[in-house]
């Protein structure tokens, strides 16, 4: 059978309409069952520590349903009925409850010390009294910070975390431990997961590893709409060998489509429910972790946008900024703009705005109402911005018209 061809565009829409960029912002209000299918389009959530402009987790809601109350998704990570789970996925992350079970495989290869860090792999060998402490005390205490724990601090980083740290991040790799929630300062709170997940999900039978990663697969499969296997693997980072025969399973029940698109040099799979709208018209703002961007490769692939996160770089050798947000527009991503939330000023700062070459006229507009909107969902009175790259001038144009 000759393989399906999707020109670019199509791939755009495709990817854009399984994020949850096809439909209407809803408006009248953000409720819990609206929240529950947005989680469901992607997946996960990442999580990061950065709290530049918001926390990474918060905005890839934002962009798929405009200004929603926080508090939703806070009570949805951290109380009865409780909707979401941390774990490692696509790196620290919040998944959905249900699908607690579809990790547990790796929980199972951390305590056979596969798939850690090899330093703590040697720690929890070197140190299993010690860790069995730190999980009684949890058991007993839980919630419970680390910082409770007393004892040594560390001095930050993977390694310089104290003994109580090590311990805790080893029980929560094996799944012996979870996140109860967490604190405003971001710290968590560990709990043991029969007193944290639902009954429905503890009493879920454990699937056997490879139908597990079939189910992670397609999951991801959904998400991303269409893909190819290193995008699929890398949605819950998979290992490649995982990861190929799990596609090839997929190929052969049907899930999964080999298509063939324009410069991609990769066999390409569409999820067999896959969609293709007519159109997206939704501008929004993605946060660096958006599932949309936040593999690289697959973001210059699919919109031509080369996107690299600064932060680690030098100040002076920064090409667009520090913590910059990729603007999509339509299927397109036209522009990038570097942003911090100056809490104490209630400021949402523009330090630069970049356009892409093929930004369209109104990009300016669109995005200036775009960034008044951001800083009312972040409780932030005023847009400061900044004569800094080829599109500040007409965003200050803007601004000073309105």
């Amino acid at each position: 059978m000759r393989k399906q061809r999707l020109t670019p565009a199509e791939v755009r829409r495709i990817a854009l309409g399984a994020q949850g960029f096809s439909t209407a912002a809803p408006a009248n209000g953000v409720e819990r069952q609206r929240l529950r299918r947005t989680l469901a389009r992607t997946g996960l959530l990442q999580i990061d520590s950065v709290n530049v402009v918001a926390r990474a987790h918060l905005m890839p809601l934002y962009a798929r349903l405009g200004p929603y109350p926080v508090e939703l998704l806070e009570r949805a990570q951290s109380r009865k009925p409780r909707m979401l789970f941390e774990y490692w996925a696509h790196e620290a992350s919040l998944l959905p409850v249900e699908t607690q079970p579809l990790m547990r495989w790796r929980m199972e290869r951390a305590a056979r010390g596969q798939g850690v860090y090899k330093g703590l792999v040697r720690f929890a060998r070197e140190e299993h009294a010690f860790i069995e402490h730190v999980y009684e005390r949890v058991a007993d205490e839980g919630p419970i910070a680390a910082s409770a724990f007393g004892g040594d601090r560390g001095d930050g980083g993977w390694w310089g975390w104290s003994k109580t740290k090590k311990a805790l991040e080893w029980l929560f790799w094996c799944g012996r431990i979870t996140t109860h929630s967490r604190r405003p300062s971001f710290e968590r709170l560990y709990d043991l997961p029969g007193r944290v997940l639902p009954q429905s999900v503890l009493d879920t039978p454990t699937p056997r590893e490879d139908d597990a990663q079939r189910a992670l697969v397609e999951i991801a499969a959904r998400a991303l709409g269409v893909a190819t296997e290193p995008d699929l693997r890398d949605y819950f980072r998979l290992k490649p060998a995982d990861s190929q025969a799990r596609v090839a399973e997929l190929v052969e029940a049907g899930a999964l489509l080999p298509v063939e698109i324009t410069g991609w040099r990769n066999t390409a799979y569409l999820h067999r429910d896959a969609k293709l709208p007519r159109r997206i018209d939704r501008p929004a703002l993605l946060a660096p972790f958006d599932p949309v961007v936040w593999e690289r490769d697959r973001a210059e692939r699919i919109f031509g946008f080369r996107y690299r996160i600064e932060i680690y770089t030098p100040a002076h050798k920064r090409v667009h900024g520090y913590y910059v947000l990729p603007f999509l527009m339509g299927d397109r991503i036209v522009a990038r703009v570097d942003l911090k939330a100056d809490r104490a000023r209630r400021t949402l700062l523009v330090q630069a705005a970049h356009a892409e070459p093929h930004a369209p006229a109104e990009t300016a507009e669109v995005l200036s109402c775009e960034l008044r909107r951001f800083a009312n969902w972040l409780e932030l009175e005023s847009v400061s911005i900044m004569e800094r790259g080829d599109l500040a001038s007409a965003l200050i144009a803007y601004k000073k018209a309105a």
